[in-house]
């Protein structure tokens, strides 16, 4: 594979306790979650409105990768998924045309009757 290392991001977890904002904040600076669910805790007693941050910091908030982001372009796609699937459906068919037009092209060469295959085999 790649020796890439994808920057650390803000994303909430996906083995959060609720909504894995808290879990999200802590792996992204490196530190307990025991400590950043104290601070939140905290902040809702003496500040009632540290509830409704939470609750718009986990429905604005991207869903951590399901797997490790290796490369550059892992991290690109995982982008353009969150950001718009519809944008990252299209690319995906976009790819798969490109594909398939190479693979019918390949084969329009090679099944062509003045293909030498003779020549190709025993070059």
């Amino acid at each position: 594979m790649s020796d890439y290392e994808a920057p650390a991001r803000l994303y909430r977890a996906r083995n959060g306790v609720v909504f894995g904002v808290c879990r999200g904040v802590a792996d992204w600076r490196e530190i307990s979650v025991g400590w950043v669910r104290l601070a939140v805790i905290v902040c809702q007693i003496f500040f009632w409105p540290t509830f409704l941050f939470y609750i718009l910091a986990a429905l604005l908030m991207k869903p951590a990768p399901v797997l490790p982001l290796r490369t550059e372009e892992d991290v690109d796609f995982y982008r353009t998924y969150t950001d718009s699937r519809r944008m990252a459906l299209h690319r995906l068919k976009r790819t798969y045309d490109s594909l398939d037009r190479r693979i019918r092209r390949m084969e329009t060469i090679v099944t062509a009757k003045d293909y030498d295959w003779e020549r190709r085999l025993n070059a």
